[in-house]
């Protein structure tokens, strides 16, 4: 019982771990048209719609956006930008919003994607599934509803490690995976018996 418990906890540490990594150092996930034009990641829609609902003080959204601009320049092999510079790129276009209403779910996906990984930093939950949910819904209902006006889901593309992110933020989720184990348990002592 204690073994399950403890193989539980490094498999959801290791899950949100990973998932963390995703969110937070901005790896792309998707490819969606937004307000810097294309936002590839959920960190990069969740700034954007922060920097021009001017809800949240910039230097909020820069503390969020900076380990992941830090974590590119360093991939690309370029200067690390400094703080102060950092949101040049985040030039706020106007988008319509019937625009911003058909990508909806792909908005709070992302605003649930940021806030699970933060959140999880203290205890992970189910916050961050449901935004992963959330947004795959979101990018896969666009081009299969928009079947007249391809125009719409032109810029919609989907990576591949938005699967990655799915199943970490899946086992992140410490009683759940405890509940698996227990089940694999169960079916692995019930086939001892037979024998």
């Amino acid at each position: 019982m204690g073994s399950s418990k403890r193989l539980a906890k490094l498999i959801s540490t290791i899950a949100f771990s990973t998932y963390f990594v995703i969110i937070i150092f901005q790896l792309p996930i998707f490819s969606v048209p937004c307000r810097t034009g294309i936002c590839k990641t959920p960190l990069e829609l969740t700034s954007s719609q922060l920097i021009a609902s001017e809800v949240f003080p910039l230097f909020i959204v820069k503390a969020l956006i900076y380990p992941g601009t830090v974590a590119k320049a360093i991939f690309k092999q370029k200067t690390i930008p400094s703080y102060r510079s950092l949101l040049h790129n985040f030039n706020t276009r106007t988008i319509s919003v019937e625009s911003e209403l058909q990508r909806l779910e792909v908005l709070a996906g992302s605003y649930l994607c940021v806030g699970g990984a933060i959140l999880g930093l203290i205890k992970p939950g189910r916050m961050g599934l449901f935004g992963i949910l959330l947004l795959m819904l979101g990018l896969i209902r666009e081009p299969i509803m928009g079947k007249s006006d391809l125009t719409r889901a032109k810029g919609i593309q989907i990576h591949p490690t938005i699967f990655i992110a799915l199943v970490s933020a899946f086992f992140s989720i410490r009683s759940d995976v405890r509940e698996i184990i227990r089940t694999f348990n169960l079916k692995r002592v019930g086939k001892a018996k037979y024998y």
